[in-house]
């Protein structure tokens, strides 16, 4: 959290590799720029970076691209990070989200997840607590230990018959939930 005050970076491209909460807490900063030869990114590399509103990859990334303002994993499908301003593409590029892709994102305040999305990683939307309402579709089967941790803003959630378990603290500290929906009503 020493990097709070920190409004812009450029990472060089001598990068290789950027590594676990490499980013976390840097809540000023507003953009971001993945170098072209960056190959391994962290989780939670950018948590809590709520002020963030711009992700890009640049070009001739061949392990990363984005889209929808959101850091994807191309090969994998996996949303590496979002930002408030994130619209998470329905187009089958991305399958599932990663662990802390969206965490301590506290602006964010509203997010579709397409049907393409059949997994939604550990603690990926902790402390999203901008967010009111979220609906899980069709295709996820199973809500992971802490996926909606601490979202005081959480007002309602639809959950489908597809899930079929729920992990341990999943809507922890979601202390404004007042409606939850399962099956398809």
């Amino acid at each position: 959290d020493g990097c709070s005050g920190l409004t812009s970076i450029t990472i060089p491209d001598s990068v290789k590799s950027i590594g676990d909460y490499a980013f976390v807490g840097c809540s000023s900063l507003t953009s971001i720029t993945i170098p072209s030869g960056v190959t391994s990114i962290g989780s939670g590399a950018f948590s809590g970076c709520s002020g963030l509103t711009s992700i890009t990859v640049e070009s001739g990334n061949t392990k990363y691209h984005n889209s929808g303002n959101c850091l994807i994993e191309t090969e994998t499908k996996t949303l590496i990070a979002g930002c408030k301003n994130s619209v998470i593409p329905a187009d089958g590029s991305v399958t599932s989200i990663g662990d802390y892709a969206f965490a301590a994102c506290s602006n964010l305040t509203s997010i579709t997840i397409p049907d393409s999305v059949t997994s939604i990683g550990y603690g990926a939307f902790y402390e999203c607590s901008g967010l009111t309402s979220i609906t899980i579709p069709d295709s996820v089967t199973s809500i992971v230990s802490g996926a909606f941790d601490s979202c005081s803003g959480l007002t309602s959630i639809t959950i489908p018959d597809s899930v079929t378990s729920i992990g341990y603290k999943a809507f922890y500290g979601c202390s404004s939930l007042q409606y939850a929906e399962y099956g398809n009503a």
